[in-house]
């Protein structure tokens, strides 16, 4: 679809912000995001600190005051309020650089089945390029479309720009999933809708992670994989990839916890359990074999990926 040459990318795009607790550190992040010159909706998760009033010092930004954390769903409420087509989330801890999502727009302009970019993540001021990057670098993947890119099955929600309608579409984050591995849930949704998801290197989000909350997280993150995966894999990977979940954690109190929330959801996640194709399972089972081959030993006590919060890199 050819695109007016006069169309800013303010036009085209806004950036919807994350925050929570991060009054001490999310300065320097919101002078990168308004130098880009975008609209910016800063959706804050409740936050007990003064994260509110640094963002209230940045009249470029439209602050939404959540009245609690809501976890990832509250990227819901900001993509909401976008009259935009494209969306770049973001999250209190890493900013995009202009150039990346000018190409991503552009991409979204020229491609109607691309639903989502995933850039480039460089890591802290050293520059990085962090795992999930070289994870996605490797896909493994083909979708028979001509798209520029690398395919891939998963994402990372404070690295990607939307299509606003697709994410809609599948009715975005699910809250009960709050945060912390949330994100395999909405890439099924896209992918089993016909969306195609590309990681894009020339896009490039810089991150400086904050792992404050990372050990609370990690049973969440469990209990997530699992849910996703009983929710939409086909009977025989559901079995697998089960086992390589429980057996690739490592094997400590946030384990417990995390199996004992994910059981506690069997109920709902057996009433709305929707399998995927057969072609879309197989896709996965790709990536799967990847991920069973550099599987932590079995005993393992600690998590040595602290700032993914013990997940592994989406395909």
């Amino acid at each position: 679809m050819a695109r007016d040459q006069r169309t800013t990318l303010r036009d085209r795009l806004t950036i919807v912000l994350l925050t929570f607790n991060c009054g001490h550190r999310i300065r320097p992040i919101l002078e990168h995001l308004v130098d880009l010159d975008v609209a910016i909706i800063a959706v804050d998760n409740a936050s007990a600190d003064d994260t509110r009033a640094v963002l209230a010092e940045y009249p470029q930004l439209d602050v939404v005051a959540m009245p609690r954390n809501i976890g990832a769903a509250a990227r819901n409420v900001g993509l909401a309020r976008a009259t935009t087509p494209y969306v770049a989330l973001c999250d209190d801890d890493g900013w995009y650089e202009a150039d990346g999502l000018r190409l991503a727009a552009d991409l979204f302009d020229r491609y109607p089945a691309l639903g989502l970019v995933n850039a480039r993540i460089l890591v802290r001021d050293e520059e990085v390029l962090d795992p999930i990057s070289v994870e996605m670098a490797a896909s493994p993947l083909t979708d028979g479309a001509d798209i520029p890119g690398i395919p891939i099955l998963g994402f990372m929600a404070g690295a990607v720009i939307v299509r606003a309608a697709a994410y809609s579409a599948v009715g975005g984050f699910d809250a009960r999933f709050f945060i912390g591995g949330e994100e395999d849930a909405v890439a099924y949704q896209l992918a089993r809708t016909g969306w195609r998801m590309r990681y894009v290197p020339d896009a490039v989000m810089h991150h400086q992670p904050s792992v404050a909350n990372a050990p609370h997280l990690r049973a969440v993150g469990l209990r997530n994989a699992l849910w996703t995966c009983w929710l939409h894999r086909r009977a025989a990977n559901v079995v697998r990839r089960t086992l390589f979940t429980l057996a690739d954690r490592p094997k400590n109190r946030s384990w417990i916890k995390g199996l004992g929330m994910a059981l506690a959801g069997v109920p709902w996640v057996v009433r709305e359990r929707r399998p995927m194709s057969r072609e879309l399972d197989g896709a996965l089972r790709a990536l799967d074999r990847r991920h069973y081959a550099a599987r932590r030993p079995f005993f393992s006590l600690h998590d040595e990926m602290g700032s993914n919060v013990g997940q592994r890199p989406p395909g």
